[in-house]
């Protein structure tokens, strides 16, 4: 956690061995599996989204205070916040965590918002699919950036993956650590 904020700032985030995270506002493949680790890491807590992110999955999901960052200043949707900002999302991300007792604020993509956000971010929580599927959406080099992998769990293909996929844990090295 960065010295100056009191909150983590985490992203989860399912990758393509080609960096691809989607396709057409959606995602490239279906992982059922996956979907269980990510509901764990964000239940509970606050959820940073893009508007196309958002309007991929329709819907709030239960359980997270949803905070959609958009340009647009006509967007409105029932059940989340809506920011204009990265700092405005980030502030609502605080209030909202600090209301909920939570020390985390979840960002959940798309590849814009973690381009935007990738210099406050505290950890990642990467599901590296094991394919190359073509993408129009890139989740942004990290690897320069002093994180460090502190977990590891293989997953093979289940009934409801279209992959096998690796789930990796990051967190960033602050003063060397």
């Amino acid at each position: 956690m960065s010295q100056s904020r009191q909150f983590h700032l985490t992203f989860v985030v399912a990758m393509a061995e080609n960096r691809v995270i989607g396709r057409d506002n959606g995602l490239a493949w279906h992982l059922g599996s996956d979907l269980k680790r990510f509901k764990a890491a964000t239940l509970g807590k606050p959820m940073i989204m893009g508007r196309k992110t958002f309007l991929s999955i329709g819907k709030p999901l239960p359980g997270r205070e949803t905070i959609v960052l958009t340009r647009d200043k006509t967007f409105s949707a029932e059940g989340v916040h809506i920011a204009a900002s990265l700092d405005e999302a980030l502030a609502q991300g605080e209030a909202l965590a600090s209301t909920l007792g939570v020390d985390e604020i979840t960002v959940a993509g798309g590849g814009d918002v973690y381009q935007q956000l990738l210099d406050k971010c505290d950890r990642i929580i990467m599901t590296y699919v094991h394919a190359a599927p073509e993408g129009d959406a890139f989740f942004p080099a990290f690897e320069h950036l002093g994180f460090r992998e502190t977990a590891r769990e293989d997953h093979p293909a289940g009934p409801r993956d279209d992959h096998a996929f690796t789930i990796v844990t990051y967190e960033r090295q602050i003063d060397g650590t």
